[in-house]
């Protein structure tokens, strides 16, 4: 069986094809370029650029593939959450392909393409402890199936991309910030400047990186003559020390949440062996080696999607939506877009 996935909740668009035999046959992704110049994604610009490009999005993923819609089993879609004017091209342009084609339409969860994603190329069963980190969601949950997720933890502010995001603006480094962080600290003095680390110590798997990236902020201010942001003066070594001060203290901190994790989803799924990173942020290689390090500590087996399907793309789409094609779900084509979708219901945040 065929998926074709669809991606367009941010500010990438993209579509991929896999195979019930978890084989990916095509991926086409489009980052977009002109938020750079915002240093972040402005909505409106994304969701006409997605309208622009995703109908040859499309047609390269299948051409690539070597199929045609004829061979496809499904359709599938990001209908959220995401910038919601991204969402709707993504799901309108699904909707009529299954329409057109009389395909099952598949409404996929962004946060659960992630969350799935490393099942594609790894052998990872149900349940799984997961860390889920990107520019907007940071939280820890028990994956106990497709569609059923017990969350553990969530920032109770900013998200730990979005900290990262900022703090490379205030440096100057450029959007997106995650990437330039990761490089800067890689010659940088981890124990230069004093940063906190929220919530270390505290009961509980919630998070919180507001306060660091306050604290980032002070730090760039006493670059400055008068105080003001905009006027501070950082040399490149500077900026090193700066970013991989910053790394390093939201590597603590969710070191420090996810133990806590790995002693609840323990007493919660004692036959659960795996940890695994998904989103954005986990594209991080040294979040990814720190998380290899402390899953080895509590005896589990650490699993990451591969690098290039970590920040948003098709394939996660189409794997999610063949996961849940599995299950013998669909949904109708009066199926609304969701700026917002919890992947717990019951969880208050």
């Amino acid at each position: 069986m065929l998926v074709l996935g669809i991606e367009s909740s941010c500010d990438e668009t993209a579509a991929a094809v896999v195979s019930d035999a978890k084989e990916l046959k095509s991926s086409v992704v489009f980052s977009q370029q002109e938020h750079k110049a915002f240093g972040g994604v402005v909505p409106e610009i994304a969701a006409r650029a997605h309208l622009e490009r995703v109908d040859d999005i499309v047609s390269e993923t299948l051409e690539k593939a070597g199929v045609g819609f004829k061979d496809l089993s499904a359709v599938a879609a990001s209908a959220g959450p995401g910038l919601i004017g991204g969402v709707i091209v993504g799901v309108m342009t699904a909707k009529a392909i299954a329409l057109v084609h009389n395909l099952p339409f598949i409404a996929v969860n962004h946060l659960e393409a992630h969350a799935l994603t490393v099942r594609l190329g790894a052998d990872v069963p149900f349940p799984y402890l997961l860390l889920l980190t990107s520019g907007g969601h940071c939280q820890i949950l028990a994956v106990e199936g497709v569609g059923k997720y017990k969350k553990l933890g969530a920032t109770i502010d900013d998200a730990a991309g979005e900290a990262f995001d900022k703090t490379a603006k205030m440096l100057g480094l450029g959007y997106p910030g995650g990437p330039m962080i990761e490089k800067y600290a890689l010659n940088g003095d981890a124990a230069r400047f004093d940063l906190p680390r929220p919530m270390v110590g505290k009961e509980g798997c919630d998070m919180s990186f507001s306060g660091l990236k306050t604290a980032v902020r002070h730090i760039v201010e006493g670059f400055s003559p008068d105080g003001d942001i905009k006027t501070a003066v950082l040399t490149e070594r500077d900026k090193a020390d700066i970013a991989a001060c910053f790394q390093k203290a939201v590597l603590d901190s969710v070191r420090s949440r996810l133990k806590n994790g790995v002693k609840t989803f323990k007493t919660l799924f004692p036959e659960g062996r795996h940890l695994v990173v998904a989103g954005g942020v986990a594209a991080n290689t040294a979040l990814r080696a720190a998380l290899k390090e402390l899953a080895e500590k509590k005896h589990m087996i650490f699993e990451a999607p591969p690098l290039n399907l970590c920040t948003d793309n098709g394939a996660m789409v189409a794997w999610a939506g063949m996961e849940r094609f599995l299950t013998g779900a669909n949904d109708p084509l009066d199926f609304s877009p969701r700026p917002r979708w919890p992947l717990d219901p019951s969880s208050k945040r």
